[in-house]
């Protein structure tokens, strides 16, 4: 079991270190069928894992790769939603979560096929300041809807803060990855504290699952820089569809 933790963590983590995103909506189903922790324990534990990782993976880029204003107001959006989403876990019956989950990874997967170039826009003037009258209610819309998902399915919200980082608010993808990350790292912290009373699961397993994807996201973030993004985006985005079909038949077969 630990090497089996240790096997998914490093997978979980190179995803995060390549594209600033998409390892957190993996977390969840390699916990569960891969590594054979129950659903309510691979929420909170996905988390742990999620949320280090980051941690860990943003490292490089804190001096020029993370727009801090967004990345704090989005992340403080989302705090809030963050326990709403956590309630409505405690009373969905559990194959619907699940259900939810693998429709959720079939709209990300699809959004990561089609082109995420930064655009611009009001969150990134060309002359590089920030209209906030515009940029701020986008900010925050961003964060809420990410951080319900963090609390409902255990979800850094990567794989959606990503596209909308780069197309909804106009950032380019260089600062995208490093502000994406420090987000994923305030949702999982208040998407943790949301589920504090439920973290009954064996800390070795997750331990293991955390410390492999650490690694792995420092790694992954210094060979990710020689990749061409579309190549990242659309393995990416091939894994995370594989990955849904198999959830959703999980959850109506059993």
């Amino acid at each position: 079991m630990i090497l089996t933790a240790l096997a998914f963590g490093a997978v979980v983590g190179g995803l995060l270190g390549l594209v600033g995103g998409g390892g957190s909506i993996l977390a969840v189903p390699a916990l569960v069928y891969g590594v054979g922790v129950p659903l309510a324990a691979a929420i909170p534990g996905s988390l742990v894992v999620v949320g280090a990782s980051s941690a860990v993976a943003v490292l490089p880029r804190v001096r020029r790769g993370v727009n801090w204003r967004l990345a704090l107001i989005i992340g403080a959006a989302g705090t809030a939603t963050a326990y709403l989403g956590a309630a409505v876990n405690r009373i969905m019956d559990q194959k619907v979560l699940l259900l939810a989950f693998s429709v959720i990874m079939i709209v990300a997967g699809l959004r990561m096929l089609r082109k995420t170039e930064a655009v611009g826009g009001s969150c990134a003037l060309p002359t590089g300041g920030v209209n906030w009258r515009s940029c701020l209610p986008k900010a925050i819309a961003t964060g809420a809807v990410v951080g319900f998902l963090t609390g409902l399915l255990g979800v850094g919200g990567g794989f959606l803060i990503v596209p909308a980082l780069a197309l909804v608010l106009g950032l380019p993808m260089a600062m995208t990855v490093g502000t994406s990350l420090v987000i994923i790292v305030i949702n999982s912290l208040a998407g943790l504290a949301a589920h504090l009373g439920e973290m009954h699961f064996d800390w070795a397993v997750i331990g293991a699952f955390a410390v492999a994807a650490m690694a792995a996201s420092l790694v992954a973030g210094r060979f990710g820089r020689r990749l061409p993004e579309h190549v990242l985006k659309r393995g990416f985005a091939g894994l995370v569809l594989l990955v849904a079909v198999y959830v959703a038949i999980q959850a109506i077969t059993k």
